[in-house]
Parts: C-alpha cells; sequence; structure tokens
C-alpha cells in the first residue's frame, strides 16, 4: 500500500463537514475540471501568481502537475501539503499548507481555492480551520501567515474570522497593473482565541517526522 512508503496518504484532517486528505489521482481529475469550471469571475484575478488565466486545456493539467510536483519534491525542510477538500463527497477545492525550515522557525503559510460553485457556504473558513489546527495544535507551529490581493473580500473575511492581523504589504504586478498584496498573520494566541470548528486528526503519527515535527520544541 502506497502510505507503507508515503504515509502522508494516511493523513486525514475532518471537520463537521469537511474531509482533507491527499487526493487520488481520479480526485486530482476532479479537482482539475473544478478548476477548469471557474474558481472567481474572469474580469477578477485574486492571485499574486495568476495561474487561472490559462486556457481550459492547459489549466487543468496544471492542476495535475502542481499536485504532482510537490509532492515529489517534499523533504522535512521545504514542505507543502495540498490537501483535497472534499464536500459531501465531492472534490470541491484545494487547502494548501506549507513551511520552510519548521524545527527552527515553526511558522507555517497557507493557501487555497474553491470551486466557485461552493463558495458562499463558509466551506473556506472551515478548510483552513483544519490546516491551522494541524498546524498549531498537532505539529507546535507558533505562527502562520497568508497573503491576498487586495480586494480579496472573501479571503480576508476567512482570515479575520479565524484571527489573523493585517502584517504589511507589498507592491505587485497584477495583469500588468498595479495592486496591492497584503500579508496577514496568525498568532498561536489569536489562533486559540477564535477557534470555533472542531477538527479531528488522523493518521500523523506514522507521518510526522516527514514535517520535522519531531525537532519542533513544545510550544
Amino acid at each position: 500500500m502506497i502510505t507503507e512508503h508515503l504515509p502522508l496518504y494516511g493523513l486525514r484532517l475532518r471537520t463537521p463537514r469537511l474531509e482533507l486528505r491527499l487526493p487520488t489521482l481520479d480526485e486530482l481529475g476532479q479537482l482539475a475540471s473544478v478548476a477548469c469550471a471557474g474558481i472567481h469571475p474572469p474580469e477578477d484575478q485574486p492571485f499574486s501568481e495568476p495561474w487561472t488565466d490559462q486556457p481550459p486545456e492547459r489549466l487543468g493539467l496544471s492542476v495535475v502537475q502542481h499536485h504532482l510536483q510537490k509532492a515529489a519534491e517534499w523533504t522535512p525542510q521545504s514542505w507543502s501539503l495540498n490537501l483535497a477538500v472534499l464536500y459531501e463527497g465531492e472534490a470541491v477545492g484545494i487547502q494548501d499548507l506549507g513551511a520552510r525550515d519548521f524545527a527552527v522557525a515553526r511558522q507555517v503559510h497557507t493557501g487555497s481555492w474553491l470551486g466557485r460553485a461552493h463558495q458562499g457556504k463558509g466551506i473556506g473558513t472551515e478548510m483552513r480551520a483544519a490546516v491551522l489546527h494541524l498546524a498549531f495544535a498537532e505539529l507546535g507551529a507558533v505562527s502562520a501567515k497568508t497573503a491576498l490581493i487586495e480586494g480579496n473580500a472573501r479571503s480576508e473575511g476567512v482570515s479575520r474570522r479565524l484571527g489573523y492581523r493585517h502584517d504589511g504589504v507589498e507592491v505587485i504586478s497584477n495583469r500588468g497593473r498595479r495592486a496591492l498584496e497584503r500579508r496577514m498573520r496568525l498568532s498561536r494566541e489569536d489562533w486559540e482565541g477564535h477557534r470555533t470548528v472542531a477538527v479531528a486528526v488522523e493518521g500523523l503519527e506514522a507521518c510526522r517526522s516527514f514535517f520535522a515535527a519531531e525537532d519542533a520544541d513544545t510550544p
């Protein structure tokens, strides 16, 4: 079984409505189709890297290739956990949790996307709460960071509900136009003060060393 060699495939995060785990190849194909069906209005570009501007035949392939690349490049010193988000048994988006030199810095970063048909249901908040629980409660993180393009009200709303605070801005080019990218940071204390989603974790012990969590000091 794959989990004997890559135990990350046995990791499960469960919330009241969602299951988050590494996708099967068929589910990865479903996610590619979800992305092609639309993640945001075509007139907007909420990502600093405009990967959704690709034509559909390239967009779906890029979803598959990106996921496989991140799995292939994984090391305990630099990792990116790209979890499929399953809602009512259907793959509806991706929630990422990543870190560099986690054993020392104990800081993570998050990113995500969700099919438009599934937005506005609170799924975005629930899926990020799941990986924040993994980071803080299970792996011993002390902070988490994320970033958003100014005007992305949905992403900022999720961050605020979970306790993030503004942490500066960067001026970037977005579709050839000047835009502000707002950094946001979540401390362990603010995470603890904004926990509202119950999260259950399965299969972590078998893959704890993949996160370099064994080397992290107790918070």
